[in-house]
């Protein structure tokens, strides 16, 4: 691989200068600093950078997430995320985790191993503050993903590459709006997770109608299937159901059925089922926040910064979403769902 291997990045650029241009809670505008002197990040620019011919970059990367065992969202951030190491020649462990003291434990770990780079996901910032604060006394380099982009500069973190949960929210509360819904449940999946609350609030705001959160244990389907059919029985005036993952999507959707139910069903994120399910008419639609592109990104972005000292985003987050998966254009988003990347 050529020194410049990393301009692969600036196929990225599009979606980094749509950020740039968007409307975010962020006024000011930063641009992260060169590695300090001494740091390990100056270290690893100064040592790794592939001279030409080499074979990568080489960097030790650490990428961990909240995301749940056989979660299909994250195993496509996985995806991408190895597969940009092994673009760069980079190598990406990834771990995560559900439990955010174990996530934070991940991290500490990771840090005492001298990694180079670190990204995180931040479902609940907080528990995680003082393993963030550690990698970078340390002088590792953190880019955040998926959630916690509100906590992420104060954190010291150089980019957020994600969606604004809260405008997604209330993207998707204006679809279903649309759709006729009037009094919608909105189903969470993680408790104490941030992000999907600040979903959940978009969609009321989004709306104009009634919002109930309904929540349910992302790791016992069964149950939230079973939570979700009672709730529409007991409440035959629900119209609308708003799930906040690809996985819970089908389970609304059979609970729908069960239930003798007319409720329409949308939901956040995509998968083989969701794309089957808006072909079936079942759902009406996915947010799609392309999870292939932040694990991609993380690992590419810090690459990027290892290597050259780039960032990208002003200091604003460098948006992958929201787009939204229709029965307009779910045939080709399906096939690549079906291979694992979207």
């Amino acid at each position: 691989m050529k020194k410049n291997k990393f301009l692969v990045a600036v196929l990225a650029l599009p979606l980094a200068l749509a950020a740039c241009t968007s409307t975010s809670s962020s006024s000011d505008s930063s641009s992260a600093a060169a590695p300090a002197e001494g740091s390990a990040a100056a270290t690893a620019a100064a040592s790794a950078a592939p001279a030409a011919g080499g074979e990568g970059y080489g960097y030790n990367i650490a990428v961990v997430t909240h995301g749940g065992a056989g979660d299909a969202f994250w195993s496509v951030v996985k995806a991408g995320a190895e597969k940009a190491g092994a673009d760069l020649g980079d190598n990406v462990q990834y771990q995560s985790d559900g439990d955010p003291q174990k996530q934070a434990q991940l991290i500490d770990a990771a840090v005492s191993q001298g990694v180079q780079g670190l990204v995180v996901s931040m479902a609940n910032p907080d528990a995680l503050k003082d393993s963030i604060a550690k990698a970078t006394a340390a002088g590792i380099p953190v880019i955040t993903i998926n959630a916690g982009g509100d906590k992420s500069k104060e954190f010291g973190a150089m980019n957020h590459i994600g969606q604004d949960e809260a405008v997604a929210g209330n993207a998707v509360g204006a679809k279903m709006a649309e759709a006729g819904a009037k009094n919608v449940i909105c189903v969470i999946q993680e408790a104490g997770n941030v992000a999907l609350e600040t979903r959940c609030q978009g969609v009321t705001d989004g709306l104009g109608g009634t919002v109930e959160n309904l929540q349910v244990d992302n790791n016992d389907l069964t149950g939230a299937q079973a939570t979700i059919k009672s709730k529409l029985q007991a409440d035959p005036s629900i119209d609308g159901v708003v799930t906040l993952g690809g996985q819970m999507a089908a389970v609304a959707a059979a609970a729908v059925e069960e239930a003798g139910s007319s409720a329409k069903v949308g939901t956040f994120d995509v998968n083989s089922d969701v794309t089957a399910l808006i072909k079936d008419g079942k759902v009406l639609f996915a947010v799609d926040q392309q999870p292939y592109l932040q694990g991609y990104m993380g690992v590419d972005l810090m690459t990027l910064y290892l290597s050259n000292a780039n960032t990208l985003g002003g200091g604003l987050p460098v948006l992958t979403g929201p787009s939204f998966v229709t029965p307009e254009n779910v045939d080709q988003i399906s096939e690549l769902a079906v291979a694992g990347t979207r």
